[in-house]
């Protein structure tokens, strides 16, 4: 196998080792979301879930598209947020400027 192909097939298993972990944390979302509306907690501003869903399915991104990791960021995120009990936002101290 020539250099060539070899570069191909390592940055094509890259690539779909990327989605792979994006398409994880998108189905770890909508279970979240899911189990919080269940439990009958709130599940974080409806803005965070749809707009992380929709920078995912959307084909403008800010890197390309073979590389997730800005779609892996995103998703991160909105996770964070919808885990983070609406408690502890109330009550973090006020940062001073």
């Amino acid at each position: 196998m020539d250099p060539t192909t070899a570069v191909i097939v390592v940055a094509a298993l890259l690539a779909a080792l990327a989605l792979t972990v994006a398409v994880v944390l998108l189905v770890r979302l909508v279970r979240a979301r899911r189990s919080l509306r269940r439990a009958g907690l709130p599940a974080g501003p409806r803005w965070v879930f749809w707009g992380a869903l929709l920078y995912f399915v959307l084909p403008t991104d800010l890197l390309p598209d073979p590389v997730y990791l800005d779609d892996i960021g995103v998703l991160l995120l909105a996770l964070r947020t919808l885990r983070t009990s609406p408690g502890e936002r109330d009550h973090e101290a006020p940062r001073r400027p």
